[in-house]
Formats: C-alpha cells, sequence, structure tokens
C-alpha cells in the first residue's frame, strides 16, 4: 500500500490542488451532458471556458508548487504528468463547444450521447482514483480502476467505428462530414486524457507499492 500522504506531509496542498482540477474535469463534462441534450438551442460556452480557465490556474500553481515544496520520495514529475492529463480534459471539452457554437447548423440532431456518457464515466472513476491519493491506495485498487478506465477507453474506440461508417454513409455533406469528424474525434481525445491520468496514478502506484 503506498500513501502519498507520509511522502508529501498530513496536510500538503497537492491534495487539494489534485483534487480540484479532477473536480474540474469532471464539471465540465456534466457541462457538456447538459449541453448535448439543447442542441437544437443557442449554445453557450462561457462555463465552458470559465472551466478551462479555472483548471489552468490550478495547474500553473501546482506546477509552482512542485518547484517551491520539498519532496522526499514521489517525483515532482509525476505530479506534473499527471496535472498536465488533468488540465487537457476541460481544454479539449472546451474546444468541442467552441466548434459547435461555430456551425450550429451541422449539429443540429445529432447523437452525441454515447461518446459523452462514456466521459462520463471515465471522469467519474479519475476523480476517484485521484482521491484516493490523499488516503493511500492498494495496488489491486488502482489496477480495478484503471482497467476500467481502459474499458471505457476500448467501447469509446469502438464507438469510433460505428461513427465512422455512418459518417462516411454518403448521408453526409462533405462539409458536414468534416465537421463531425472533427468533433467525433475531440470527444476521443477527452477520453484518452482520462485513460492517460489513470496510467500515471497506475505507474506512482507502482512504483511505491
Amino acid at each position: 500500500m503506498f500513501s502519498l500522504q507520509k511522502l508529501l506531509g498530513k496536510e500538503d496542498k497537492f491534495f487539494t490542488l489534485l483534487e480540484a482540477s479532477a473536480e474540474e474535469a469532471r464539471t465540465s463534462v456534466q457541462a457538456l451532458v447538459k449541453l448535448s441534450k439543447t442542441l437544437d438551442k443557442p449554445v453557450a460556452v462561457d462555463e465552458f471556458a470559465y472551466r478551462r480557465q479555472k483548471d489552468k490556474e490550478i495547474t500553473r500553481e501546482i506546477s509552482a508548487a512542485v518547484y517551491t515544496t520539498f519532496i522526499t520520495a514521489l517525483e515532482r514529475e509525476d505530479i506534473e504528468e499527471l496535472s498536465n492529463a488533468l488540465y487537457k480534459i476541460p481544454k479539449t471539452i472546451d474546444k468541442f463547444t467552441t466548434r459547435i457554437l461555430a456551425v450550429p447548423q451541422h449539429v443540429r440532431g445529432v447523437d452525441f450521447s454515447r461518446q459523452i456518457g462514456l466521459l462520463e464515466r471515465a471522469t467519474d472513476i479519475v476523480l476517484e482514483l485521484v482521491k484516493s491519493l490523499r488516503k493511500g491506495m492498494h495496488l489491486e485498487q488502482v489496477k480495478d480502476l484503471n482497467d476500467k478506465l481502459q474499458f471505457l477507453e476500448s467501447e469509446a474506440d469502438n464507438h469510433m467505428m460505428t461513427l465512422y461508417k455512418e459518417l462516411f454513409s454518403g448521408k453526409h455533406d462533405a462539409v458536414q462530414v468534416v465537421v463531425l469528424k472533427d468533433l467525433y474525434e475531440l470527444l476521443e481525445k477527452v477520453i484518452d486524457r482520462c485513460r492517460d491520468a489513470g496510467n500515471v496514478i497506475a505507474h506512482i502506484s507502482l512504483k511505491h507499492s
């Protein structure tokens, strides 16, 4: 069993900062769920931009802290790698919503629910993994959660094949094909970022098990 609490100190701010970043990632996906149900209405992206900016500030604070805080056994590169993976979740979601705003006529009636549902589950798992850092974690627990993330990524990959097949079926005009392909792939990248975060935590756990 490995405990960051022992490595960084009981009240270390890295726990709070990483948890806050994971919460922002999860909140961004929750906002995306609401957005996906109202694509036939005007889209406001202020909340997504705000989430990305807030998480960017958290990421900067983490980056500064790793160079000013004494760390005994946890490599600072691990903290930064996890922080960057978490930040890229709301950042990519912000890109997705911004592009929807630019081409609303091409997304009305499009069903993103399957991909977004997978993102919901993935960010829930990531948050659970990050929160476990504060109280310590068992290697088997981490492996189980990370395996779930890998499964969700595999499900997302399989769904992408279905989306590609439908996209190139001839039902869409050329412009919409380009637009939807870009949007589908952005959502796929969010799943990849969740996987990256899980892999970092699994790597940390293995090193200190």
